[in-house]
This record gives C-alpha cells, sequence and structure tokens, in this order.
C-alpha cells in the first residue's frame, strides 16, 4: 500500500486492449487506487506517452531500448523514470502491490514471474505464461504474499463461483462458456475460404487481432482450459480444489452473458453473468477481496431474451481438442502447442497461413513434440524455440 493507503497498480501492456481498459477501470475510483507504473513492449509509442501524460506514473517501462526510442520517452516524459530492456517490464512488480499482466504472448511469462516472485498480487490476463510455464509459475506462487486473480472473463467468474463454497473436495466440474467466436457455426467445409476479415469480426467482445484470431479456431479456449487446469486443477495444490481435464469442460453460449460455471457435487451449479465487458474482470482482480462501487456489465433483465449453449464443434474446429492433447501430456507440451500457435496466427496476419490451415500447422508440430521437462524458465524458453523453429518449418510445406 502507498502512503496514502491507496493500492498501487502497475499495469504491464498498458497499449492493448486490457492495458487501456485498466486505465479506464483506476480513473473511476481514483482515490482508491494509485497508479505507478506503465509498461508495453515499444509498438505504440505515442500511446503509451499520451497515458504516461495523462495518468502520471512514477515509473515508464518499454521493452525496446533502441536508443532512439529511449531518448525519445525521456524527453517527452521529463520526470519520470524511464527503464527499457528485457527485463524492464518485470521490473514493475517492485513497486506495486498488484501488477496487471495484459502483455501478449509468451513475452508476458517475465512479467508473471516477477510479480508472484516479488510476493505481489497478479491480475493476470496473460494466459500464455501459466499455460507454457505451468510448473515453474506453480512454484513461484507459493512465495508468501503471491496471489494471482484471472483477469480472463471465464476464469475470473470460476474464481467467483468457487468462493461461495468452503470444501475444494466437492466441486465437480467446470465449465467455461465460449462464444464460439466470428465462426460459429460454419461447417468444416464452410471454413476452407476464411478472411482475414471473418476471423476478426468477433461479434461480443472486442479484443487485440491475436486473440481474436484464437477465438476464431478455438485455441484460445483451449488455452483457458489448460490455464483453468492450472489455476484451479490438481497443478494448484492448495490454491485449487484437485480436479483433472476430464473436469473440465467447454460449452459454446453465444450471447457471452454466463461467463463460466461451476457445478458441485450435491449437483448444484453456480454461474457468474453479465454483460460483456472486460472492465468487470478487471476491476474484480483490482478490488478482491472487496468489489468495485462501479458497474460493468449490469443486465437489463427485461431485455436479456434468451440463454443458448450448445456443444463445440470439434471436427470444425480442432484446435480445442490440440489444447487437451497438450494439457494432458504437461510438462512442456503446452509450451510447445503454445509457440507453434503464435507462429501460425502471425503467418495468417500477415497473409501467408490460410486460416484453414492453422490448425494443420499445429497438429504437424504437435506431432514433433520432443518431451521434454519444464524444470526451469530455461527449460520452457528452450521449449518455446525449438516449437518455434519446427512450426516455421510446418507452415512452410502448407503455404500454397
Amino acid at each position: 500500500m502507498s502512503g496514502s493507503g491507496a493500492v498501487r497498480v502497475a499495469v504491464a501492456g498498458s497499449t492493448g486492449s486490457i492495458g487501456t481498459q485498466t486505465l479506464d477501470v483506476l480513473g473511476t475510483e481514483p482515490h482508491a487506487y494509485e497508479l505507478t507504473a506503465l509498461g508495453a513492449g515499444g509498438g505504440h509509442l505515442d500511446l503509451l506517452i499520451a497515458q504516461a501524460r495523462k495518468h502520471r506514473p512514477k515509473i515508464v517501462a518499454i521493452a525496446d531500448d533502441r536508443l532512439d526510442t529511449v531518448h525519445r520517452l525521456t524527453e517527452a516524459l521529463p520526470g519520470c523514470e524511464v527503464r527499457a530492456g528485457a527485463q524492464a517490464l518485470a521490473s514493475l512488480a517492485e513497486d506495486a502491490d498488484v501488477v496487471v499482466n495484459g502483455v501478449v504472448g509468451f513475452a508476458g511469462l517475465s512479467v508473471t514471474l516477477a510479480t508472484l516472485e516479488a510476493g505481489r498480487r497478479l491480475a493476470l490476463a496473460n494466459k500464455e505464461s501459466l499455460v507454457a510455464a505451468g510448473p515453474v509459475v506453480q512454484r513461484a506462487r507459493r512465495t508468501p504474499g503471491a496471489e494471482i486473480i484471472p483477469v480472463d472473463s471465464e476464469h475470473c467468474a470460476i474464481h467467483m463461483c468457487l468462493r461461495a463454497n468452503d470444501e475444494p473436495g466437492r466441486v465437480a466440474r467446470l465449465v467455461l462458456t465460449a462464444s464460439g467466436g466470428p465462426l460459429r457455426g460454419r461447417t468444416r467445409d464452410e471454413l476452407r475460404n476464411v478472411s482475414l476479415e471473418d476471423a476478426l469480426n468477433h461479434p461480443t467482445w472486442s479484443m487485440g487481432p491475436k486473440i481474436t484470431v484464437d477465438s476464431s479456431t478455438l485455441m484460445n479456449k483451449g488455452l483457458e482450459v489448460v490455464e483453468a487446469h492450472e489455476l484451479f486443477g490438481a497443478p494448484a495444490g492448495d490454491h485449487g480444489c484437485g480436479i483433472g481435464f476430464d473436469q473440465i469442460e467447454v460449452v459454446v453460449h453465444p450471447q457471452s452473458v454466463v461467463h463460466s460455471m461451476v457445478e458441485f457435487t450435491d449437483g448444484a451449479t453456480i454461474a457468474q453473468l453479465s454483460m460483456p465487458d472486460m472492465r468487470l474482470p478487471i476491476g474484480y482482480a483490482l478490488a478482491h477481496p472487496d468489489r468495485l462501487g462501479t458497474p460493468f456489465g449490469p443486465i437489463d433483465w427485461t431485455r436479456l431474451g434468451r440463454l443458448d449453449f450448445e456443444p463445440p464443434d470439434l471436427d470444425a474446429f480442432g484446435c480445442l481438442a490440440l489444447a487437451y492433447q497438450a494439457g494432458r501430456a504437461g510438462e512442456t507440451a503446452p509450451a510447445w502447442l503454445n509457440a507453434a500457435n503464435e507462429v501460425a496466427v502471425a503467418s495468417f496476419l500477415d497473409g501467408k497461413l490460410p486460416w484453414g490451415r492453422i490448425v494443420d500447422a499445429l497438429t504437424a508440430s504437435m506431432d514433433r513434440y520432443d518431451g521434454g521437462t519444464a524444470d526451469d524458465v530455461d527449460a520452457v524458453i528452450a521449449a518455446d524455440t525449438r516449437a518455434r523453429a519446427v512450426a516455421h518449418q510446418m507452415i512452410e510445406g502448407l503455404i500454397p
């Protein structure tokens, strides 16, 4: 806590979707929170400067350590400490009570580990770090004072639902809801000629391009299954309820109002509902164990109409099954799949790999998984590096 009693907050990935919405939330209750630091990769330097000028953090961090970038930040933000380089974002944990990790992709791992190892609260929107380095993150999670409050709407919903139960052994099943993404309802044949515009046209959520493409393939939901297992299942130890992958299910819910559910051994199911608004889980993670006084996503029950549910089409969207496969394999298999997926999605966004070939590239990459163990961060990084090289090779063979 700061001397004023306000919760000190650092935002890593501040120029992305989660980061910008976090700043919105902080603005609604300025006396409760003190923004100590902003950090970004460097791809949107003008926005980072504008954010820093508006919110006046003490520290601004950037992963891009080129001299011209650092000089520009220093000149634009007099009186602000500028940190640059590979560990700049991770260093923000030293000066905060809560770190919001909104970094996209595997690059967020260093922020996750640094926050937990410093004994801070991690508001986690970067699922890839937990998916790819689960065993390593679990060790850091045991640091005194460390805690993870998930910002993904689904995992935040489960976190809320589990608070209604004092006995972990009475959890029977976790049910993750999926919107179905922008391509829901299309058959495998109808998915052959998906355009970039099609894949990025999400019906209910406004997210960055990488996550939106993952939603279109259902890989996003697959990674969330692995994340749910790490957050709440057997690997979580005292933090979890001991369930395995067989007790984590996915159901398609196109309205995105029921964000996820927990079923208990007596047959009762508890769900968390709200209109789609990522500021709600962000605010929950910031205020925990309290809640914000500002509402985000309240429901007008007289206008809601209907709630629909259906099973996912695993034939048309094979990435979900691949994620279950990697999760059950454990060790560095999820890191391998995550790395291959980042390469494949980047290739699709660059207009090189057709959408329908993403799952083929991932299947071929997983067929070459080398079975490495996740003993430490170096092992995870090595698996990530190898998987990216393999994925590039597989994609070269699939590009028309």
